[in-house]
């Protein structure tokens, strides 16, 4: 028994469906019909085989679309082709039968009774024997099309039967010998045509056109469906695998049973079932208070699936027997009848386009649904997925089937809510909406709205090209709180010149402490626990936009976003400066010299004496962070480095004057990690006379020391005499000892021979 509003609504919606189907046949006289053809001239039926090759001989191969492109292939679509312009229909009796027919073919797909079907000739197609079409969908050519009509006429052959496949039923239908077969279909049906095993089948294929009405709305199921949407917006949410309760939901998303192009997603122009249900729930919600939209959703769902027939502990071999099987291959597009579904473990629905309330109009979007917002009368399992993809038992994991579907949906929101509803699905329509309700005058309503957005806001995607616009309304609003609110998600690095002014003004309008607390949360590691990389925009975006802020007269705000650029890169330093592997940090450090030399472009006086102070309180190993940066800074002709420079030398000099090594003194300065292998091991390295070292001692210490020496690069060479137990390690201090301090002295009167020259030069 349905218990929720949205299983009520599902049951009252599922009894909507009309007596139509995705597909309707009719048989009909064949003199009701004159064909005529270029080149040919009139076609008498039923048609004989010497026709059928005289119409061969002026067609050409047919094509079908791929995507975006037009193909020709036979391996998968093998006819023969004829175009409009080389066909005439007449006859006293084809305007009839074709009025009659498309009255039937209403009917017969379940289309409202409001609607007028028009068919439009495409082509004229000629099968041969061995020839076929394999299964496809046609695309829809018009925004109006909503299905196609075959009219087979009357020919002696066997196989050509026309499949068509909808969900999980599937209709072939065979054409007549003596009479006209006319077949209509909805356009996002599978269909194939099967190889012709003797004789030729012709056809003429029209797209089916609707002008179409609004089907009529019972005022009882209407009532109670308005019910079930009131209650659903009104019941605050418990999520599955959680005990946490939730506000009500903003929306309701029913999925319907046919596929839509953006082009044909239209109230009037919906297919079977789907006009009459959302006719229903247009109705109920206008009842409720609510407003509808029409969408597309992309469906997602993973269930634990084996093939049919299988048995489970037959997946619990061995490794190699697995891999044998994995061999023969399960891929994408797997007959959905080849396994046997057992348990839903997961599915995600995702709306990437909706229209305007009219229907007319639309756009794209990204809305991932959860599950306590949809609802449908057809479950997902009961229609035709677009792609599958198996993975077998693979050790902790497997044995799961992916399948994707396509889905229309109706997009239901209280009319109070309304703002926030669609606002959730991009950030872009919503600041345009604020601004629009700012200009008009309606500073409360602004207000009112964006404060609605706080419980997502911070969630969604942002990018530069909305930062504009949110600083714009941010000012705009007047209220501190809110505008603080909108630029939340915001990070720094979307920062550039072009955002000075709105940045400068929103400053203005709210102060000096407002905008310390903005700026802070956009360089604040809330989102990123581990920290952002700001390298690229020190080095490109900052000191342009301080120059910018600078000449609006907002220098304040530039010395902010200086100031939170150095608080990122003196973290960077002191991480990098400290690390022991010389390969790692070199590299690193070298990376942030660019950033730092923009950045004392950037900062002004105060922040560059901090800057350098700092610097000064770094180990030497900050040297292969700065000597890249005065090498750039020479070429840029940068400024704020002479303190920076001057510091370097006097590093320079002292390593550079250090005196060389005693030739016996073999001793090693190191602090291990406090326990008593490290204690043993720095007695050790300390010593000024022990080259070696035979310590007999079991793996787990053995690896203990060996990853301390790795990590500071110690010139120790470690290796394990696998004798007796436990093993010995043997530990041999090298000449590396002796060879890196002479390589750092020479590097050092280098590089200060270097500077010497270029600051006396400058």
């Amino acid at each position: 028994m349905a218990k929720t509003a949205r299983e009520r609504l599902a049951r009252l919606l599922g009894g909507a469906e009309p007596t139509g189907s995705f597909s309707a046949q009719l048989s009909a006289p064949a003199d009701l019909l004159r064909l005529e053809v270029s080149g040919v001239g009139p076609v008498k039926l039923p048609l004989r085989a010497p026709l059928a090759k005289k119409l061969i001989a002026v067609a050409r191969p047919a094509k079908f679309g791929r995507g975006e492109a037009t193909l020709a292939d036979p391996s998968v679509r093998d006819t023969w082709e004829l175009t409009p312009d080389q066909i005439a229909l007449g006859g006293t009796g084809w305007p009839a039968l074709l009025d009659r027919a498309l009255e039937h073919f209403r009917d017969g797909l379940g289309l409202p009774r409001g609607s007028r079907l028009r068919a439009e000739l495409h082509s004229m197609l000629v099968y041969g024997k061995g020839q076929f079409f394999l299964p496809h969908q046609d695309s829809e050519k018009d925004d109006a099309m909503v299905g196609s009509l075959v009219v087979s006429l009357p020919s002696a052959h066997t196989g050509g039967e026309l499949v068509i496949e909808h969900g999980r039923e599937s209709i072939a239908y065979q054409a007549s010998k003596d009479e006209l077969t006319l077949i209509a279909f909805y356009a996002d049906c599978r269909h194939q045509v099967t190889p012709v095993r003797s004789g030729y089948r012709e056809t003429l294929t029209f797209n089916l056109i609707t002008d179409a009405g609004s089907p009529a709305v019972e005022a009882g199921p209407a009532a109670e469906s308005a019910r079930c949407l009131t209650e659903h917006f009104s019941t605050p949410v418990t999520p599955r695998y959680s005990r946490r309760v939730l506000p009500p939901p903003n929306r309701l998303v029913f999925l319907l049973d046919h596929e839509y192009t953006q082009r044909g997603l239209n109230w009037q122009r919906l297919k079977g079932a789907d006009a009459e249900r959302a006719a229903l729930l247009r109705a109920a919600a206008e009842q409720a208070g609510c407003e509808t939209v029409l969408a597309l959703a992309e469906v997602k769902e993973t269930w634990d699936a084996l093939p049919s027939g299988s048995d489970p502990w037959d997946y619990y071999e061995d490794e190699e027997e697995e891999e044998e099987e994995d061999d023969t291959g399960d891929g994408p597009n797997e007959d959905p009848e080849d396994y046997e579904l057992n348990e839903l473990i997961d599915d995600e629905i995702t709306l990437d386009w909706w229209t305007g309330q009219d229907g007319a109009s639309g756009e794209p979007i990204s809305l991932l649904v959860s599950e306590d917002e949809v609802c449908a009368a057809t479950p997902n399992a009961g229609l035709t997925p677009y792609q599958s993809e198996y993975e077998g038992y693979m050790g902790n994991y497997g044995n799961t089937l992916d399948r994707w579907y396509r889905r229309a949906a109706v997009v239901v929101w209280p009319r109070e809510r309304a703002f926030a509803a669609r606002a959730e699905a991009g950030s872009r329509w919503a600041l345009r909406d604020l601004r629009d309700r700012i200009d008009a005058g309606d500073l409360a309503g602004a207000r009112r709205a964006a404060q609605s957005l706080a419980p997502f806001w911070s969630q969604l995607e942002t990018k530069a090209g909305v930062l504009p616009a949110a600083l714009d309304v941010a000012v705009g609003l007047d209220a501190a709180g809110t505008a603080a609110m909108l630029l939340e998600p915001f990070r720094v690095q979307l920062l550039a010149r072009e955002h000075a002014a709105g940045l400068a003004a929103a400053a203005e309008r709210y102060g000096e402490q407002w905008t310390r607390s903005v700026v802070d949360g956009w360089f604040g590691s809330k989102r990123d626990p581990y920290g952002s990389d700001l390298s690229e925009w020190a080095d490109t975006m900052l000191p342009g936009l301080c120059g910018a802020l600078r000449a609006t007269g907002s220098p304040h705000v530039a010395q902010l976003l200086a100031a939170g650029a150095w608080g990122w890169l003196d973290s960077r330093l002191r991480l990098w400066t400290t690390t022991a592997h010389s390969d790692v940090r070199r590299r690193q450090l070298e990376i942030l010299s660019s950033p730092l030399v923009r950045l004392l472009d950037a900062a002004d006086d105060p922040l560059r004496d901090e800057i350098a102070g700092t610097l000064r309180e770094c180990a030497d190993t900050v040297l292969e962070c700065l000597m890249p940066a005065l090498r750039l800074a020479d070429g840029r002709g940068a400024a704020g480095l002479d303190q920076v420079a001057r510091d370097c030398a006097e590093r320079l000099g002292r390593i550079a004057a250090t005196p060389p090594r005693d030739e016996d003194d073999w001793s090693i300065e190191w602090t291990g990690c406090g326990c008593d292998l490290c204690d043993r091991l720095g007695t050790f390295l300390v010593s000024r006379t022990q080259r070696t070292l035979e310590w007999p001692l079991a793996k787990d210490g053995r690896r203990h020391v060996h990853s301390r020496i790795d990590a500071a690069e110690l010139p120790v060479r470690h290796q394990t005499r696998r004798q007796g137990r436990p093993y010995t390690l043997v530990l041999t201090k090298t000449d590396k000892l002796f060879t890196s301090a002479a390589h750092a002295r020479d590097e050092a009167a280098a590089d200060l021979a270097w500077l010497t020259a270029t600051r006396r030069a400058a």
